[in-house]
């Protein structure tokens, strides 16, 4: 393949765009806008743990065909060429590949990358088999827009058998906050009426406490135990083990209020070297990235001391009209000093991460 062969144009869309539902459109759309893709590039945890995963392994990269599903600007795609791979087939549906041509090309990669434009499911591969899947396709909640599914379908479709898929490890993690002060801002405001000129605003309650909390959580605001509610192996996982239904039990650390849960997620990439092996963390004792945390808001206050336990359950599982959405479900049973004890509670509530 000529270096001028790539230049010429970026290729036309594999996917009809019309003829995706309302919802799907929306979410392509999304990331048409360079500014999604500078706040991602900007994530240094994010991006720089791509590139040290794909630089610290070049000998799992060099001379393989590699496969960047959900390319973006093409970065993810840039380093494992840098890696020495021998090409790299990068897929994207959203406009953003019309940059991300222009960035290869001014970057001297044309002969080493490939864009395709389109869902991953209806384009045509220049290759039967890839060596290697590389994907940023985490959400809020980690599952949050479905990405994962598309790579899955990659890897059925497309992975040698012992192929690598970068990262290949995710685990979800909770545990529970005191956040009284951003509670009273994000869910109270709606009772006050003295804030609301006069007015009753009530049932807008209900609106706000379904819809959970992306926002940066101060690590002191945990009062329990952390737990690790959910790992996916992206090797062996099935699109329909992404739904789940797990139980937890959380040790309370200090004296407090419990307000929301929180949760986030970890990071692994594979590595056949330990010098090699790169994880990272989006949890509130981490650096900054650009996912986070997650918080769901109990709609009652847990007073718990240090010692105790609260149990309970989360479950997840994709919309019924939108999959790219998540309805999630918390369950929790605080038991205190016993059935006297009237601090005990216990109590469920549905949200909906959209």
């Amino acid at each position: 393949m000529s270096k001028d062969s790539t230049k010429a144009s970026t290729p036309d869309y594999a996917t009809d765009k019309k003829s995706l539902a309302f919802s799907e459109q929306h979410y392509f759309s999304s990331y048409d806008h360079f500014g999604i893709h500078e706040e991602m590039l900007k994530d240094r945890v994010r991006t720089l743990s791509y590139r040290s995963a794909i630089m610290k392994n070049k000998h799992l990269f060099k001379d393989k065909i590699v496969l960047d599903v959900g390319c973006g600007t093409g970065v993810l795609s840039m380093f494992a060429a840098q890696a020495g791979a021998k090409h790299v087939i990068a897929v994207d549906m959203s406009n953003i590949i019309e940059m991300a041509q222009q960035v290869i090309d001014l970057n001297g990669f044309s002969d080493k990358i490939t864009l395709l434009r389109g869902k991953l499911e209806d384009v045509k591969m220049p290759y039967d088999k890839v060596d290697i899947i590389i994907s940023e396709w985490m959400g809020y909640f980690l599952l949050y827009e479905s990405m994962l599914d598309t790579v899955l379908v990659a890897r059925d479709r497309y992975l040698k058998e012992g192929g690598l898929i970068f990262p290949d490890k995710a685990s979800i993690q909770i545990a529970m906050i005191e956040d009284a002060e951003y509670k009273d801002e994000k869910i109270h405001f709606w009772e006050n009426p003295q804030e609301l000129y006069g007015f009753d605003y009530s049932p807008f309650v209900k609106v706000a406490m379904s819809e959970p909390l992306v926002d940066i959580v101060d690590n002191k605001a945990v009062v329990t135990s952390h737990r690790e509610i959910i790992e996916f192996d992206l090797n062996t996982v099935t699109i329909e083990e992404l739904a789940f239904h797990k139980n937890f039990k959380l040790k309370v650390t200090q004296d407090s209020l419990v307000h929301a849960l929180l949760a986030w997620f970890d990071i692994e990439f594979p590595s056949d070297t330990k010098q090699g092996k790169v994880v990272f963390s989006t949890g509130p004792h981490a650096k900054y990235t650009h996912w986070k945390q997650t918080v769901f808001y109990l709609d009652e206050v847990l007073d718990v001391k240090r010692g105790e336990t609260i149990e309970g359950s989360i479950a997840s599982r994709p919309n019924k009209f939108n999959n790219r959405d998540l309805d999630i479900e918390l369950e929790w049973d605080f038991k205190a000093s016993g059935p006297e004890d009237t601090r005990a509670t216990s109590g469920k509530y549905n949200y909906f991460l959209r």
